[in-house]
């Protein structure tokens, strides 16, 4: 009989305490989760979206901020993840303090690596479920797929398709990404992507 794994548990504050900075991890049911060194693919995903996300808020003049990995967001006495991306609307950046955010992301974006599958398609599925995080993406290069969650009126998730081979965010009004854009070598020149969006959005698509 194998014996079942034994896990040190820990509070937020502990979690806080315990990670050195710069080390991005997770903190799930007072398990703390430490993430592989980020590949490149990873990295630049990331950098990309962060930065259209950032741009077009600014140029929309929507309020808010979108925050990168390594900032932990408290959802409870022992829960305290950290999105690869996490947007915090305008009327909730009070809950932003020096070291983490007090309070669930409104958009929480992962993207998927090899040591994250379970933890972003399971475990943080039911951890942003539970805290009421507006919308869920997770964005897996390894499989070429999108999948896209919007918390109903109920408290559960249910997925979002794909119309006309774009993403609507239902969270940061007149955003959109199509998902073939995270699987091209190199990625999409940001500001072609971003005046399209813009005008999109100009033109009420």
């Amino acid at each position: 009989m194998t014996a079942a794994a034994k896990y040190q548990l820990y509070t937020f504050e502990e979690f806080c305490a315990l990670i050195p900075e710069g080390q991005k991890a997770d903190l799930i049911d007072g398990v703390a989760y430490l993430a592989s060194p980020v590949n490149i693919e990873h990295f630049s995903i990331n950098q990309w979206l962060s930065r259209l996300i950032a741009d077009f808020l600014e140029e929309s003049m929507i309020p808010g901020e979108v925050f990168g990995y390594r900032i932990a967001f408290r959802l409870g006495l022992t829960e305290g993840p950290e999105p690869d991306l996490g947007y915090v609307q305008g009327n909730r950046l009070h809950l932003v303090g020096k070291t983490y955010v007090d309070g669930p992301p409104d958009l929480a974006i992962e993207i998927v690596s090899p040591d994250s599958i379970e933890r972003d398609y399971k475990k943080k599925h039911r951890q942003y479920e539970e805290a009421g995080v507006g919308e869920y993406w997770i964005i897996d290069p390894m499989k070429a797929k999108m999948t896209c969650f919007a918390l109903l009126h109920k408290g559960k998730f249910k997925q979002v398709r794909a119309r006309g081979g774009k993403i609507h965010s239902q969270i940061i009004p007149g955003f959109w990404v199509r998902p073939v854009w995270f699987w091209q070598t190199p990625l999409p020149k940001k500001n072609e992507v971003l005046a399209e969006l813009l005008k999109g959005k100009k033109h009420g698509q």
